[in-house]
């Protein structure tokens, strides 16, 4: 399925099916967090919350996949990442887009 940020697709034309989304919540292990404590003190990237935000995108992409699917897309549009803290060591990560069916 395509997948684009942008509003328009060239040379496609489409109807829109709706709103489609995927979330997912995830957190680090405690050995993970102990890691990342230690690199707060001197700096740096810490890579397993890098590793988890990937994770998290891709995992929230995935499922925005299925969902279009469901509806029948051919592509979504407009596709978007929001994230948040829910916690010190949770991250919820939300993709969003429009559902589009080409109608050429």
């Amino acid at each position: 399925m395509l997948i684009v940020t942008t509003e328009n697709i060239p040379g496609k034309n489409y109807e829109v099916l709706g709103s489609v989304f995927g979330v997912t919540t995830q957190s680090r292990d405690i050995a993970s967090d102990l890691g990342a404590s230690l690199k707060s003190i001197v700096g740096g990237e810490i890579k397993g919350y890098t590793k988890m935000l990937n994770n998290s995108r891709f995992e929230a992409l995935k499922r925005l996949e299925k969902e279009a699917a469901t509806l029948g897309a051919d592509a979504v549009v407009m596709m978007r990442f929001d994230s948040g803290s829910i916690s010190a060591d949770m991250q919820s990560v939300a993709a969003y887009g429009t559902a589009v069916k080409f109608i050429d």
